[in-house]
């Protein structure tokens, strides 16, 4: 059962979903039929264990464990609220046990509470014991109906919970929010929900839209929204936030918010990584892409970039920045393309011009060309109309320089025409 002060929210039933296919919501609380499912956690003390460790977090103050989900419910409800406690009971002594209970245990007989004392009862087994007539007649058959149900003398029917294909939750404010940064409250709440639902469907998702209702006696917009892209799948709740919190705080509320909602976008299939038994396999710190995104949402999405491969064998346009969060990763059968096999680690920015000595070029003193020529032609595809053609006609050497080492120098080409231009030489990179 749930803290009684918060009403059980989808998340519960879920979660729930994970250690079996038999679950239900059965008045304010969830019940799970677990019989099936002992074996492959390790058995019922295994299990139990395990689901006591979850549960807190969801909000589950008490646990009832019996054969049948009334009697499970009854003694959860028994047990004293304000902290976390387990009752449970054998089939064996299941009627001992809810005979002894008080009449709030079962909603169905807390109901008749008041006339039932005054007839002297005061425990479960105190009202089943009256005469199954009289009791039918002046209660109606949903009192008897109940007993019989958490005694198992009567079949349970349930509802079974399945889960939707789509996430969208909504959450009332249970105060309006004037300021941005509180609606971190009621996201943090429907995060929770978002990271039990992606659990339970083994998925992870690549953004999320949070969404919210202003007050309609402010004459304003009815709403608003933001929309927090990942680059890569997740369900970490605590990414999730810290990304939202970037974004609030730079949004300004027109009006008191009311209502919120979470959508989850991108939703694909997502598996953890593999556990490694060595120690100095273990990754340290914040994943590159979880920070690139904090970086993002702080800083703006136009001054972090990233560059992404081109198939172009051109060095200039071998490769493109643009913000990081939009970088797709490259797939591992994706090969760069290379100018020449001659490259050099180092490319400068721009090329450099170099001066001539006769036709000799030169760069802190004369170069001694040590391989070459490789020719690159590359760009007449572009065509005059394109929008930034870029016609590259070089020659690429290898070059010594006495006082800079190694150098990677191109020499251009003219154009058909222009044979008569003058010959000019560029530095473009330098060997290590």
């Amino acid at each position: 059962m749930p803290d009684p002060s918060a009403e059980p929210g989808p998340a519960l039933a879920w979660w729930a979903l994970g250690y079996t296919p038999r679950v239900a919501r059965l008045q304010d609380a969830v019940v799970l039929e677990v019989q099936a499912s002992l074996r492959l956690f390790g058995g019922a003390p295994a299990l139990l264990r395990r689901l006591m460790g979850e549960a807190g977090a969801l909000g589950v103050q008490r646990i009832g464990v019996a054969p049948t989900a009334l009697a499970a419910l009854a003694l959860a409800r028994s047990l004293p609220s304000g902290e976390r406690r387990l009752r449970r009971c054998h089939a064996a002594r299941l009627s001992a046990t809810l005979d002894a209970l008080p009449l709030q245990a079962l909603p169905e007989v807390a109901r008749h509470a008041e006339l039932l004392q005054r007839l002297g009862c005061q425990t479960l087994g105190q009202v089943r014991a009256l005469p199954r007539g009289g009791l039918a007649r002046r209660f109606g058959a949903e009192l008897s109906n109940a007993l019989d149900r958490a005694h198992g003398q009567r079949p349970e029917v349930f509802d079974w919970q399945l889960l939707p294909e789509q996430f969208e939750q909504h959450l009332a404010c249970p105060s309006l929010v004037e300021h941005a940064a509180g609606l971190m409250w009621g996201a943090h709440r429907l995060l929770q929900a978002l990271a039990v639902w992606l659990a339970a469907r083994h998925s992870g998702v690549t953004g999320v839209r949070l969404a919210w209702q202003h007050d309609p006696r402010r004459g304003c917009e009815p709403g608003a929204e933001l929309v927090v892209h990942t680059a890569q799948p997740t369900r970490e709740v605590a990414h999730l936030e810290r990304l939202l919190a970037e974004h609030l705080a730079r949004v300004t509320l027109a009006a008191p918010v009311q209502s919120l909602s979470l959508q989850a976008l991108g939703v694909q299939r997502w598996g953890p990584g593999s556990a490694s038994l060595l120690p100095q396999d273990l990754a340290g710190g914040e994943p590159l892409p979880i920070c690139l995104e904090r970086l993002s949402a702080r800083l703006g999405p136009g001054r972090v970039l990233a560059g992404r491969l081109q198939a172009d064998h051109r060095p200039q346009h071998m490769q493109h920045w643009q913000p990081a969060i939009e970088v797709p990763p490259t797939p591992a059968s994706v090969r760069p393309a290379t100018a020449t096999a001659w490259q050099p680690p180092w490319l400068l920015p721009e090329p450099e011009p170099l001066r001539l000595v006769g036709e000799r070029p030169q760069y802190r003193g004369p170069l001694t060309l040590l391989a070459g020529p490789e020719r690159l032609e590359a760009g007449w595809w572009d065509g005059p109309g394109a929008a930034d053609p870029d016609l590259t006609l070089r020659d690429y050497f290898i070059a010594r320089s006495a006082q800079a080492g190694l150098l990677w120098v191109f020499r251009v080409r003219p154009l058909s025409g222009q044979l008569d231009s003058p010959t000019r030489w560029f530095l473009h990179g330098v060997f290590g």
